[in-house]
């Protein structure tokens, strides 16, 4: 064994110098590096609830008193305070009925499951880049014997047309809404009533999923109850938008919610005890579903800042999409490498305190990467102007890495 190895052979991935790691190792690294930098950061966008530590994610259950009676008995496979819980989201929702599940993955699948049984056709209709099809390990096909047909591809919401053109009969249309990976992406209020219509038309029912459901009424101009009532059933997630430890919530007419309770067991979704989860949930619909308008609202003033500052700063090709955020999420991409990119965010934040891209650069192409930038309660505290220095600062380390 020479020197180099034998002195490598006893080092951990965090001593080893960055020649000696395996690619794995070198990812591992700037992701610790990352979530690190991110939490150290006095001045972010987004405290995000997945990347906070134990104890400041159980702070999120202080004053729980105030939401559900603490002297009640506590939930056994579904009942008191799931009942509550599943209850309100019915009401938001204007739903009949809600149900509680442990993940949107089974939520959906349930929901689909029970319309195929009742429409006779196990077809969905669903966007290429619809959660299923991109992160669930073809589930609707391999578990709940679905058969999932891709309207379209595009990185936009499917139109009308292409519904009512689709060459192959469907039980059910799935509307992911906003559509995560096409940008956080929502239709129009017609485009989508259009669609809606082009569905029934079909003699398909329509499904939303509705994971981030809950941000999209400043861009509808409608309640919450009124998006709803568009589709025959909703899936809403309790994380995503509402910052809660889990969970998930199918409603819709009460036949439908009593036979997805059934299938809820047969999954595995009938839990013991959920009263830490639903207690975050109930927390999270009191306290973060007010301000979601005013995040969205205050995404829009970022999303211009950044653009602009990063055009000022003398990036030569700069992408915010979309240009006026639809949700409090959004897309920016840049014409270098991810691990330029990353060492500058990264940098950034371990320097000054200041994390403006919190989350990681994917590759979109030779030179050309993309990330999510996500605006929260802490975005609050930033100017127009906040951002723009901030984005010339981050293209002044991009500089000093890439020479």
């Amino acid at each position: 064994m020479s020197d180099t190895a034998e002195q490598g052979a006893g080092q951990t991935a965090d001593e080893a110098r960055p020649e000696q790691l395996t690619e794995a190792e070198r990812l591992l690294r700037r992701r610790v590096r990352r979530i690190n930098a991110y939490r150290s950061a006095k001045r972010t966008l987004a405290r995000l609830g997945l990347l906070a530590p134990l104890r400041e994610r159980l702070s999120l259950l202080d004053g729980a008193d105030t939401l559900y009676d603490l002297d009640e008995p506590s939930d056994l496979y579904g009942n008191g305070i799931v009942e509550a819980l599943e209850e309100k989201v019915a009401g938001l929702l204007g739903k009949e009925a809600a149900a509680f599940f442990p993940t949107g993955t089974m939520a959906q699948q349930v929901a689909l499951r029970c319309w195929a049984g009742r429409t006779g056709n196990p077809t969905v209709a669903l966007h290429a880049l619809a959660h299923p099809e991109m992160y669930e390990r073809d589930a609707f096909r391999e578990v709940s014997g679905l058969r999932p047909v891709q309207v379209t591809s595009e990185p936009r919401q499917p139109t009308a047309d292409e519904i009512r053109g689709f060459e192959e009969p469907f039980g059910a249309l799935m509307l992911e809404l906003p559509l995560r990976d096409a940008g956080f992406v929502l239709p129009t209020w017609e485009e989508l009533t259009e669609v809606v219509e082009a569905a029934r038309e079909r003699d398909a029912v329509v499904h939303f999923d509705g994971a981030r459901l809950w941000e999209t009424t400043v861009h509808f101009g409608r309640p919450l109850a009124e998006i709803a009532d568009l589709a025959d059933s909703v899936y809403v997630s309790f994380y995503k938008s509402l910052q809660a430890f889990s969970g998930a919530a199918l409603a819709g007419p009460k036949t439908l919610i009593d036979e997805a309770k059934t299938w809820r067991h047969r999954y595995g979704g009938a839990v013991f005890q959920q009263f830490p989860t639903v207690l975050s949930a109930l927390a999270g619909l009191e306290r973060e579903l007010p301000r979601l308008p005013e995040y969205v609202t205050h995404a829009r003033v970022v999303a211009a800042a950044l653009r602009e500052g990063l055009a000022e700063a003398g990036v030569p090709w700069a992408r915010v999409h979309p240009e006026v955020p639809h949700t409090f999420d959004f897309q920016v991409w840049l014409p270098y490498g991810v691990d330029e990119l990353s060492e500058a965010a990264i940098r950034q934040s371990e320097e000054t305190g200041t994390a403006l891209f919190i989350n990681p650069w994917d590759e979109k192409g030779p030179g050309l990467s993309m990330t999510e930038v996500n605006v929260r309660g802490a975005a609050l505290e930033w100017t127009a102007a906040d951002v723009k220095t901030a984005a010339a600062d981050f293209v002044a380390r991009l500089r000093e890495i890439t020479g």
